[in-house]
């Protein structure tokens, strides 16, 4: 994991956990040791487990994910959506860094008329947001998504990159 991948990752995990605590989802105690795990995971490059969410979720089970999708929805007015019924908008497809995505536990998936859906797992991670915000040109309806639907379509994407690597830009004439 490139570093600049690794600092957005835990600053986006950071600021989920906070907000996952401030909105009564999970006690401190709790996330202090799903936040040890998640170093592990990080520190073995395990992509696909590198989230809070996950291991407070599947792996402590001191949380539902479907409850905190029932958040982003009640409190945050965020769609939900479920990855499994989509694919990536070519545009999408050849210009994402597969590692962001990873880092930010989100995935642009389409782009119609100016706006461009987001799916994300991390919407209570203001780093996460912000990120996107700052790099996705216009406006972003946001979707909450499944850990399990945004790795599926990220391994989808990098197995398709491995096969057929995106051409490299034209240099000017």
């Amino acid at each position: 994991m490139k570093p600049a991948h690794r600092n957005l990752l835990l600053r986006s995990n950071r600021y989920l956990g906070a907000s996952l605590v401030e909105a009564d989802l999970v006690t401190l105690p709790n996330l202090e040791a799903a936040t040890e795990r998640l170093l592990q995971f990080v520190t073995a490059g395990v992509a696909r487990q590198s989230n809070v969410l996950g291991v407070l979720a599947y792996e402590m089970k001191v949380l539902r994910e479907e409850d905190v999708l029932q958040h982003l929805a009640d409190e945050h007015g965020a769609g939900l959506v479920d990855l499994r019924n989509h694919e990536l908008a070519e545009e999408l497809r050849l210009s994402l860094d597969p590692g962001v995505c990873w880092a930010t536990w989100t995935l642009p998936f389409d782009r119609e008329e100016g706006f461009t859906s987001v799916a994300t797992a991390c919407f209570l991670s203001s780093a996460a947001r912000t990120y996107w915000e700052k790099h996705l040109d216009g406006p972003i309806i946001w979707y909450g998504a499944t850990i399990e639907g945004i790795a599926d379509q990220l391994e989808k994407l990098e197995t398709a990159r491995a096969a057929n690597p995106p051409l490299p830009p034209k240099p000017a004439p």
